[in-house]
């Protein structure tokens, strides 16, 4: 197998969790060149794999057929005469592209009526009792593997930082006069929804708790355009403008990368930077409320869960059914701020 291509999930925590697939392929096939067609959203996380030849970027929008896109980049890669495909989105659009470019083995998981769209494939496991989404993407690995036998690779994610990356992030961190100093990141917003989002006035109360212990400490909010506002609000609650700052949407995610490998320690919801945090070793406090830390943990030996197991939860809604969210309200700063000492 000489060349491979990967077609990416849409989410930056599915991403991450997909680079010991990619370890995992270039152990069986060392001489191959593993190429990831990505969108713009979740490119950076496959620039910061080891194992990725290229990372072709796409303006692919979530939900959205985008035929002619989508034909055009078949055609393009068909001129490539990739060996493989994996497809991992369950989609049916996402499986479109490798079939017409005419690649010859398109795998993923069985879903949204793709037969024929993907020729070697695996059922799609239930939704009760679901594999670690690393071991889910690990499984595919092995479809192709003729011998049968199971390739040693290890669980966790890892990324690497790019050195322009690191050389944007230390000129951002100069600019405010914090270079130097212990940082500590912050990461309120979670796509998903307000369930899985600790209270703004919690983070907000463990920014002044960080602060009154050394004043020397600076905390960064790290998040996406959609983040800003929760971030503004824990600025405001804190009220330490020297020592906190709200760079929600105001850095790239190579950025925000390299910024989570500078950190101290990062504090998080179940989210995409969560697990970027896991897959660099940085010490982490990752805060679950509805969903389930045994099905997306953050994959680190530095990493420590708080999740309080409610009879409620997980719940995987949006928004708290109950109307209580005490999955995460419950969660106290205090108890978050212990846990980072033992860090």
């Amino acid at each position: 197998m000489q060349s491979i291509l990967i077609i990416a999930p849409n989410w930056i925590g599915d991403a991450v969790m997909t680079q010991p697939l990619l370890a995992s392929l270039k152990a069986q096939y060392p001489h191959s060149k593993i190429d990831v067609l990505a969108s713009t959203w979740v490119a950076p996380i496959y620039r910061a794999c080891p194992e990725v030849n290229e990372v072709i970027e796409a303006k692919l929008e979530h939900r959205q057929l985008q035929w002619g896109l989508r034909k055009q980049i078949a055609k393009d890669l068909e001129a490539k005469q990739y060996q493989a495909c994996f497809v991992l989105p369950n989609s049916l659009k996402s499986a479109l592209i490798p079939w017409l470019a005419n690649i010859p083995f398109r795998i993923g998981y069985r879903g949204e009526c793709r037969y024929g769209l993907i020729n070697v494939s695996l059922k799609n496991p239930s939704k009760v009792n679901r594999p670690p989404m690393v071991e889910h993407y690990l499984a595919l690995g092995q479809l192709l593997n003729e011998d049968g036998a199971s390739a040693s690779t290890a669980l966790a994610p890892v990324l690497n930082v790019l050195p322009s990356a690191k050389q944007s992030a230390e000129q951002k961190l100069a600019h405010e006069n914090i270079s130097g100093s212990p940082i500590y990141i912050f990461c309120p917003g979670a796509e998903y929804g307000p369930s899985k989002r600790w209270p703004a006035t919690h983070f907000a109360d463990l920014a002044q708790r960080l602060i009154a212990e050394n004043n020397n400490h600076q905390i960064i909010l790290l998040g996406g355009k959609g983040d800003h506002s929760i971030a503004q609000e824990i600025a405001s609650q804190a009220g330490c403008p020297n020592n906190l700052h709200n760079w929600c949407g105001d850095t790239s995610l190579d950025e925000a990368i390299a910024l989570i490998g500078m950190a101290t320690a990062v504090v998080s919801n179940d989210s995409g930077l969560m697990h970027i945090a896991a897959a660099l070793k940085t010490p982490q406090v990752a805060i679950f409320g509805s969903s389930d830390p045994a099905h997306t943990p953050p994959l680190s030996e530095k990493a420590k869960v708080i999740w309080l197991n409610l009879p409620c939860s997980p719940c995987h809604q949006k928004e708290c059914p109950l109307g209580h969210l005490k999955c995460l309200k419950d969660i106290l700063p205090q108890e978050v701020l212990a846990t980072l000492h033992t860090l």
